[in-house]
């Protein structure tokens, strides 16, 4: 049956964190949602693999569901909440798949705490830091959404992210990103837009990477483009990439029958 936005509540870290869990199996699979999502985007995912894995999606700190104190939020902050959730449902090992910033999670995660990762999925994400332009582009936005709120920036960060054919034909997901955009508290996506400004390359410990590693980018993605994967992908001992065509930054949700298939086939050759 679909998922129902199922909203299971933990401690990790005295914050609440929401998460939605379905399925069995020894090593879960954990989604890890882009910014400024929430766990609802793997959606597709969740209802596909929830059959033969267990499947685990959740908020990152201050998103939809989540809880989170008035701190400086940071990739690595991020990175511990990831296992701090993994140790309070008793999950020794785990598959992480995250796109965009979830990917910059994963990768965070992979370096300081491989032995808990059977293996990583890599979503329309990559692994440099911002230039000095690209942190001050970030911290105007954070500037205009103080002082206007997020309507403008939603409006633009939809038309950026989707590929043009999403934007025409899947006005559904579309709208349904934007109003997960909208119902973000405006701290968390100023806090999370510096937490990003300021992250560290992982370019530098992609060598190594000893666990499977599947590199998903959408043909179309011109938020973190297909160059950036092709990157990964050198540079990952052993990984396995697709490009998935007529996808943009939303591979998952805007191709979702070929993001899974691709996910299985991966998930079916690691056993």
């Amino acid at each position: 049956m679909p998922t129902t936005g199922q909203h299971l509540k933990i401690k990790v870290d005295n914050l609440n964190t929401c998460y939605e869990d379905y399925g069995k199996g020894e090593t879960p699979i954990i989604f890890i949602h882009g910014f400024p999502f929430d766990k609802t985007s793997w959606h597709p995912q969740l209802d596909y693999f929830r059959n033969s894995h267990r499947v685990i999606a959740y908020d990152i700190r201050g998103f939809c569901k989540s809880t989170a104190e008035d701190m400086k939020a940071s990739i690595d902050l991020f990175a511990q909440d990831l296992v701090g959730l993994m140790d309070a449902l008793e999950i020794r090992q785990a598959t992480l798949c995250g796109l965009s910033m979830g990917g910059y999670i994963a990768l965070n995660a992979i370096q300081h705490f491989p032995d808990r990762f059977k293996a990583i999925v890599l979503c329309d994400t990559q692994c440099i830091a911002d230039t000095a332009e690209g942190k001050e582009k970030r911290y105007k936005t954070i500037e205009q959404i103080e002082k206007h709120g997020l309507q403008d920036f939603a409006d633009g960060f939809v038309e950026k992210i989707f590929a043009p054919s999403s934007l025409n034909h899947r006005k559904d997901i579309v709208e349904k990103i934007k109003n997960t955009i909208l119902g973000t508290p405006v701290p968390t996506v100023a806090r999370t837009l510096s937490a990003l400004a300021q992250r560290i390359e992982t370019a530098s410990i992609l060598k190594d990477i000893k666990v499977p590693t599947l590199i998903l980018c959408g043909s179309e993605d011109t938020v973190t483009p297909p160059a950036q994967s092709e990157f990964l992908h050198t540079n990952i001992p052993g990984s396995v990439y697709h490009k998935i065509d007529d996808a943009g930054h939303l591979s998952n949700l805007e191709q979702p029958d070929e993001f899974n298939r691709r996910l299985k086939d991966f998930l079916n050759g690691i056993g």
